[in-house]
């Protein structure tokens, strides 16, 4: 499949993006992942037919004719959003998120919404009330989560870009374990506008793609202060990579790690961690050995804040404004409990009693307000790790994808699924899954992580390290 920009250029030069989108369309609709649960053909042919002739009037568009999937906790007007719940069934958003205005008005197609873990909890896409996603490497394996709809639908070549939101891991898991590039942009780079609120600290959307440079076009495009959104940044937009420019960027650059990371990671995850380190060194990266002590705490931290942020959250899903209600209720109180223990499943319940535990009179002080002091030493020995390198290479997941059903019935083993991840989420600070080579034909993926807001330069040593990835 041609890369964004190539299919950009091809339509701006005379390619019928109604063609293309056709095209996306047929695959979407024989997709055999589950990836995809909704296809937009009538709105798609018509924002096509629309992007046609804005490039016959002479506009320039950078993603002319782009077919793009969203994630089902986006918005876009007059289409269904669910976050794949019961409780959202058949609600159809009233306005379009800023992200996906902004892909549009820059000439891309949603042709389609994907699978999701529901209200996007969870690891591994099995938790979506429309059923799991199957890794297109192996249809017996999970995709990752929560964003596995999208990371399967790009892995696949359905679509070219697709977006995700990235809470604990949900957009790099997934990236590493289906073999694309997807990224969490700094806390505030990309608008929240639109996005079903989880973690509302930790949220980001950000982008899916076949490369860095078609990532770094994509982020590039949504990013951006918005006025609709208060926790957007005024914060120049990421540069996308120079096409040729990759190598030449890791000559000098201080690529940190952390040795402690090597320990539990699978055989395979191990191997290709070492030898993108020999790789990077061999090109002119200087290698740095850093420490995160406080890193061991993210996991317990994050499901403090983030079960805490969504039992705040998602308390107006209660059956009464929209989504699923419960019919002939006893009483206003028994329609409430009712309507959402008929609407969310097991998952989304366990995480709004844990938040709702940790922010009840009593324990505030001891759980959540602690949870938030921990966090500040996280960030405290990100800044200091960045004083001394340039980006933090590591692994994305400890493993490569694990089988449907292997830790469904065990949440701790489910949740340690992220335990490389989270703390870039807590930090604010971006990190993007880049594919480094296969562990027995399952993709492995490895992760950057920079300092908050150096999103172009993180961009830029992602396409370094994608450059040395082996073919």
């Amino acid at each position: 499949m041609a890369t964004a920009r190539a299919l950009a250029q091809a339509v701006q030069s005379g390619t019928s993006a109604r063609i293309e989108v056709e095209a996306a369309l047929a695959r979407a609709a024989a997709d055999p992942l589950n990836a995809i649960i909704r296809v937009h053909r009538e709105r798609a042919l018509a924002v096509a037919t629309a992007v046609d002739a804005r490039v016959a009037a002479g506009e320039i568009l950078p993603l002319a004719g782009v077919p793009v999937a969203i994630k089902d906790n986006l918005m876009l007007s007059g289409v269904q959003a669910t976050a794949c719940s019961r409780i959202l069934s058949g609600f159809v958003a009233p306005y379009t998120a800023t992200a996906i205005s902004r892909l549009e008005a820059a000439g891309a197609v949603i042709i389609a919404t994907t699978n999701m873990d529901e209200f996007a909890m969870g690891s591994s896409n099995e938790t979506s009330a429309l059923g799991p996603v199957k890794n297109p490497h192996d249809p017996t394996r999970i995709p990752g989560g929560s964003s596995g709809g999208s990371a399967a639908a790009v892995a696949s070549g359905i679509v070219t870009l697709a977006l995700g939101s990235d809470t604990g891991g949900s957009i790099r898991q997934p990236a590493s374990l289906c073999g694309c590039v997807g990224m969490k942009p700094s806390y505030g780079v990309v608008s929240r506008y639109g996005l079903i609120a989880f973690g509302s600290s930790l949220d980001q959307i950000g982008p899916f793609a076949a490369n860095v440079e078609d990532a770094a076009l994509c982020l590039s495009i949504m990013a951006g202060a918005d006025a609709m959104d208060s926790t957007s940044a005024p914060r120049p937009v990421p540069a996308v990579p120079v096409p040729g420019e990759a190598l030449r960027s890791l000559s000098g650059l201080r690529v940190g790690y952390v040795p402690a990371h090597a320990a539990g990671l699978q055989t395979g995850v191990s191997a290709r961690l070492e030898e993108a380190k020999q790789a990077l060194s061999a090109a002119g990266a200087i290698l740095v050995p850093v420490s995160l002590p406080n890193e061991r705490f993210a996991v317990a931290v994050y499901y403090v804040l983030a079960t805490g942020e969504a039992s705040s959250n998602l308390a107006r899903f209660d059956g009464v404004r929209y989504g699923h209600r419960h019919t002939d209720p006893e009483s206003l109180g028994a329609l409430y409990a009712q309507s959402r223990a008929e609407g969310f499943g097991p998952e989304v319940r366990r995480r709004i009693m844990l938040g709702t535990y940790v922010l009840s009179t009593g324990y505030y002080d001891a759980y959540y307000k602690k949870a938030q002091q921990v966090r500040s030493l996280i960030c405290d020995d990100f800044a200091k790790a960045f004083a001394q390198c340039d980006v933090l290479l590591g692994p994305v997941s400890p493993t490569t994808a694990f089988k449907r059903g292997e830790k469904l019935s065990d949440p701790l083993q489910m949740y340690l699924s992220d335990i490389f991840t989270i703390a870039t989420n807590l930090a604010g600070i971006p990190g993007i899954s880049v594919p480094f080579g296969l562990d027995a034909g399952l993709p492995v993926g490895l992760q950057l992580q920079g300092p908050l807001y150096a999103d172009g330069k993180l961009l830029a040593a992602a396409a370094g390290l994608e450059a040395l990835a082996p073919r």
